[in-house]
């Protein structure tokens, strides 16, 4: 998505090591300041200071020349956890579904062109890509991110469409933006998404939107499974009702807390 806007009161020293923390991931678990640096597009000097700010404060560590994450940082994310009340309110849900259906659940909201996975629930030990709280994966190649961007206004969808370049991650990713703009307004009719081997093989998924009353997309609610297990039309046969409803109730409980209605109306 093109950049927000931003005001006269924007903290750039701030945004700088925020950037900072968010470049560790999976596949780059700790890293050298030059690679900080050209991961974040900053110059080695800025780097540094944010490096610098971040181990003062406990976030970053370093070893030899290799700085990493600490401890710390999952302090960031359990304030919104429990602020949102997860645990109470969507885990339950994700609980149930996978309960009577098996495999896994989960609950996203969409953040530029990805999806950020906000609940997960699941029974499923296989090696994949894993949907854990707080993973992202490109929207194109999800069920919950092709729900959320059917719930996109048609000028944002414009926007995705203009400064999105789907990457394949398997070698059915679709990646055409004319095929995914179908797909999505195909989504937009029959209100859920399905996926298979589009983000990863061996998973094939449902998604619904969890609605306001007036219609507007907060989140998206999924359930998954293997591949060859469980076909497409079988999830929407035996698991569409179920998600549907769930999504109903979640979006019933977002109406009475603030905190949750706030993290999934995020845009």
């Amino acid at each position: 998505m093109p950049d927000t806007p931003r005001p006269a009161e924007f903290v750039e020293a701030l945004a700088k090591g925020l950037a900072v923390l968010e470049c560790f991931d999976a596949t780059h678990p700790e890293m050298t300041l030059s690679e900080i640096a050209r991961r974040v597009g900053l110059s080695p000097a800025a780097a540094r200071r944010s490096l610098i700010t971040l181990a003062t404060l406990g976030y970053v560590g370093q070893t030899a020349k290799r700085f990493h994450l600490k401890p710390k940082v999952m302090t960031l994310g359990s304030g919104f956890y429990f602020a949102a009340r997860i645990d109470e309110l969507l885990l339950p849900e994700l609980r149930q579904i996978v309960d009577k259906h098996g495999d896994a659940a989960s609950v996203a909201t969409l953040d530029g062109h990805d999806v950020i996975y906000i609940a997960h629930h699941s029974t499923q030990r296989a090696r994949r890509a894993s949907a854990v709280v707080g993973a992202r994966y490109p929207a194109h190649a999800t069920s919950l991110g092709r729900v959320l961007l059917a719930g996109l206004a048609d000028e944002a969808l414009d926007r995705y469409f203009e400064t999105v370049e789907p990457v394949a991650l398997t070698a059915r990713t679709v990646t055409s933006k004319e095929e995914l703009r179908r797909i999505v307004w195909k989504v937009r009719e029959l209100g859920y998404a399905t996926t298979v081997d589009q983000l990863d093989y061996g998973i094939t998924a449902l998604a619904v939107p969890v609605r306001t009353p007036d219609g507007r997309t907060l989140a998206a609610l999924n359930s998954s499974g293997y591949s060859g297990l469980v076909t497409a039309d079988q999830m929407v046969a035996e698991r569409l009702q179920d998600l549907r409803m769930a999504a109903t109730r979640i979006a019933a409980a977002s109406a009475r807390v603030p905190a949750l209605a706030a993290v999934l109306g995020s845009d």
